[in-house]
């Protein structure tokens, strides 16, 4: 027994170190306990300071942007960074631009519209700002008038002449007729849309050849004052459709616009675009 050694028998030196190491780990445990690190504190000041001043850089470059847009310009010379700024996206840029290198000439907002595609949107924001040369106003407004002069009358085209010139079916050329009729003359030539059966490239041969020039003079009606009984002189309602607009008008007192007719079922922009021809609201 005496010959076997202890487990915990070390040499004097490891003991000494060890003993050593307490010391040390002892102290530091009560250095941290009488001395704790202070927790640095975040402060937020600085970053919402900066987020502050990011936020009004990027408003008064947006002011600049949106002052830009103001500025009058010739629709045939927009850069891509001008089109940037208007809101054009880089194909309906490059389809102007291709326009151009042919040596063509936007000569008004429908031609831009037609060559560029931009949405309705943005063609109403973008017209005001349109500054086109006097040259080409004046070569518009010439075209315009000669073509009207050269086009004939749709309100007194005869189905013959709808069939011999436009080469329209006989059965639709006598329903445009009957419907021609029915609504007392068109009063514009959208109003062949109306004619059913007729395809869209036969409306457009029509209209290359005919025009509404002579119309029946309209008393337009206020929609806000009309009896039912003067609702039904406007030929695209019924007796039901009048009583409808006519409970809708009481119900919300008045209205200061026909497109608030939208709120009665069935009454979609098409439809309220028609009537406007006959009815007006103040």
């Amino acid at each position: 027994m005496k010959n076997i050694k202890s487990h915990f028998e070390m040499h004097e030196r490891f003991r000494n170190g060890i003993f050593l190491l307490l010391v040390i780990l002892f102290l530091g445990g009560l250095a941290f306990f009488f001395y704790p690190v202070e927790e640095k504190e975040y402060h937020l000041t600085e970053l919402e300071n900066y987020q502050k001043e990011i936020d009004s850089l990027k408003l008064e470059e947006e002011i600049k942007r949106q002052e830009r847009k103001k500025v009058s310009f010739n629709p045939n010379f927009i850069s891509d960074y001008k089109g940037y700024i208007l809101g054009m996206s880089v194909e309906e840029l490059d389809r102007l631009h291709a326009y151009r290198k042919k040596g063509l000439w936007i000569t008004s907002a429908k031609d831009f519209q037609k060559v560029t595609q931009v949405s309705d949107s943005l063609l109403n924001a973008m017209i005001p700002l349109f500054l086109f040369p006097e040259w080409s106003v004046k070569s518009r407004n010439l075209r315009t008038v000669s073509i009207h002069r050269i086009k004939k009358d749709l309100n007194f085209v005869s189905a013959e002449e709808l069939i011999g010139t436009c080469k329209i079916p006989d059965f639709i050329a006598e329903r445009i007729i009957k419907y021609r009729d029915k609504l007392q003359g068109f009063l514009a030539d959208e109003q062949l849309e109306e004619v059913y059966g007729l395809y869209k490239w036969q409306r457009e041969n029509i209209l290359k050849l005919y025009t509404v020039k002579q119309k029946k003079t309209v008393q337009k009606i206020n929609v806000n004052k009309a009896t039912v009984e003067e609702l039904l002189t406007v030929p695209y309602f019924d007796f039901e459709t009048a009583i409808q607009i006519r409970e809708f008008i009481e119900e919300n007192k008045s209205i200061s616009e026909l497109g608030e007719l939208r709120g009665i079922e069935g009454f979609d922009r098409f439809k309220i675009n028609r009537i406007a021809l006959y009815l007006y609201a103040d």
